[in-house]
């Protein structure tokens, strides 16, 4: 395969966030991969007239390395962007290990798997990127969506750690916290099991309404691909890029204001 510029894989990219970034990077020429779940096998590897989609679960190692495998047939994966992702609704107690794990398996740990999966071919070449699309709710805690927020903090470790590991081998590693942004995740959002018979069904109905109008009366995610771009064209590329509605004054308020107000400006603004 002819390389045209930086060749990238992203996960998650039948829709929202993936799709948008994916289409925006190939009609600038770039070579892109697009992955999910939802794509043809690796073994018939098919464009969609704008950019190459190949079928991967971000849960399941043997596909994660299949699809990886058959792109490094024909190239070289000069930036990983994990994107793939999914949220659940519910209050802790309600929440079962089993409805925590697959929201952990897909956003925190499919990551983890693409990412080895790429990574040997990076160091060889002691170039890369690896961004990881996070969220502000990997900073800041949300209510009745305890594990969507725990697997976005545990990527910004993730990003933190890898990013010092990845130093001597000059693979850059970035995060991305979007705020809002309209991409048809409200549509997707599960809610845990027992949502119906739960202790909390008031507070748990107005935290997520609040959500979903946020989602929904968001931004495209245009400028999330804009900045990606920004991002793989740095030499030295920030950790973290907050980006959204106010996105950069709660995550500094976040760290700046004490706990104990930060806990009721949350309260406050999810109607609980």
């Amino acid at each position: 395969m002819e390389r045209n510029g930086k060749v990238i894989l992203i996960t998650g990219a039948s829709s929202g966030i993936g799709k948008s970034c994916a289409t925006y990077l190939s009609e600038r020429g770039l070579t892109v991969f697009g992955t999910s779940r939802y794509f043809p096998p690796a073994n018939l590897l098919e464009t969609n007239g704008v950019f190459y989609t190949i079928r991967m679960d971000v849960t399941s190692e043997e596909s994660v390395n299949e699809a990886v495998q058959a792109i490094l047939g024909r190239t070289e994966i000069d930036v990983l962007i994990n994107n793939a992702g999914c949220a659940l609704a519910g209050a802790i107690e309600d929440t079962s290990p089993e409805e925590a794990l697959r929201e952990l398996n897909t956003n925190f740990l499919g990551a983890h798997r693409v990412t080895r999966a790429v990574l040997p071919g990076m160091r060889k070449r002691r170039s890369g990127y690896i961004i990881n699309i996070s969220s502000l709710a990997g900073s800041i805690a949300l209510p009745f969506q305890t594990f969507y927020s725990a697997s976005k903090f545990a990527l910004e470790a993730f990003t933190e750690a890898l990013r010092m590991e990845l130093r001597p081998f000059n693979i850059k590693v970035v995060s991305i916290q979007p705020n809002d942004y309209r991409t048809g995740l409200t549509d997707h959002r599960q809610k845990v099991v027992t949502w119906e018979h739960s202790a909390y069904p008031e507070r748990a109905e107005k935290a997520l309404a609040v959500t979903e109008a946020g989602e929904r009366n968001g931004p495209s995610p245009e400028e999330i691909d804009r900045l990606v771009e920004k991002i793989i064209n740095k030499k030295s590329p920030r950790i973290r890029y907050q980006i959204g509605p106010n996105a950069k004054a709660i995550a500094l308020a976040r760290w700046l204001l004490p706990p104990r107000v930060s806990e009721k400006l949350v309260m406050k603004y999810f109607r609980i």
